[in-house]
């Protein structure tokens, strides 16, 4: 029997989420990396942030992502503060590829099997009782830019009772899983907190529908600037550079349009249209009906 778009839906979420191995992974190098930046650098906090602490992970696509709170004064330029964490983690694990990658330092384990994102960060006083922190600009060349990883987590969390639970998480993932499948040069946090806003602001959440609005806004906003939605730090970009962004914005032009066609024939009682126009947009990654 031939699926539904809802059932492919459905399917399409199974196989998003990161298997248990590839958490366990992850949990396996937590120690050697965290005692490898303690035994040279002075770590206040050292917490998972980013897509899988979030629950917002696409299986062998989301990086493990890590703040690392450091002790020191913080140097007027953030490249030293990524250099310190490089050179520390180079130190620990000499045969594993460790790059800089704005605004973190990269760990690719097991050939990038398993990849890890430590991003330094410094505690400041601006928050009040939010914990903010100075963290490297994703902007080649940037210096320091505002983040609030607490605060962002329980606006997602928040976000993901209304009106279903689990609806923000589903558009998060399945938003990321368009980028990871195009290769879309924008931030994974960016989309996430797109997608997080949108759920906020509907009273009911379908799939088909509302991967369409959430890629019709992208559109629309040309992947501008995005005030924080959980008010506790400044504003944050999408892209590295404007030539990433105009890459992005082409390939969310072509993204709406698919989503709109899919939608279109959606309600058009026509699902054969419809999963051949949401099969193109995920990058010949959804189900077959």
């Amino acid at each position: 029997m031939a699926r539904t778009v809802d059932q492919g839906f459905a399917e399409f979420l199974d196989r998003l989420v990161p298997t248990t191995a590839q958490r366990e992974a992850g949990v396996s190098h937590r120690a050697s990396v965290k005692g490898a930046l303690e035994s040279r650098l002075k770590v206040n906090t050292f917490f998972e942030t980013g897509s899988f602490s979030h629950g917002t992970g696409v299986r062998n696509c989301s990086d493990i992502d890590v703040l690392v709170s450091l002790g020191a004064d913080r140097p007027g330029s953030s490249y030293t503060a990524l250099t310190w964490v490089k050179d520390t983690l180079q130190q620990r694990f000499p045969a594993t590829d460790v790059t800089i990658r704005r605004p973190a330092v990269v760990v690719n384990f097991a050939g990038g099997y398993e990849t890890w994102e430590i991003i330094p960060g410094f505690l400041t006083g601006r928050g009040g009782s939010a914990l903010v922190y100075d963290i490297p600009s994703p902007v080649t060349g940037g210096g320091w830019i505002d983040a609030a990883p607490h605060e962002h987590l329980a606006y997602v969390k928040e976000c993901n009772e209304q009106p279903g639970k689990g609806d923000a998480k589903a558009l998060a993932r399945l938003v990321k899983a368009w980028k990871y499948y195009c290769n879309v040069p924008v931030s994974s946090f960016y989309l996430e907190m797109r997608a997080a806003q949108h759920v906020k602001s509907i009273d009911t959440y379908i799939h088909v529908w509302d991967i369409c609005l959430l890629l019709e806004k992208l559109r629309d906003h040309e992947f501008a600037n995005m005030n924080d939605p959980s008010g506790a730090a400044g504003r944050f970009g999408a892209t590295s550079s404007d030539s990433t962004r105009q890459e992005a914005i082409s390939k969310v032009k072509t993204a709406a349009s698919r989503a709109r066609k899919a939608l279109e024939a959606w309600r058009a009682d026509d699902p054969s249209t419809a999963f051949y126009y949401f099969d193109l947009l995920f990058g010949g990654r959804f189900p077959a009906r």
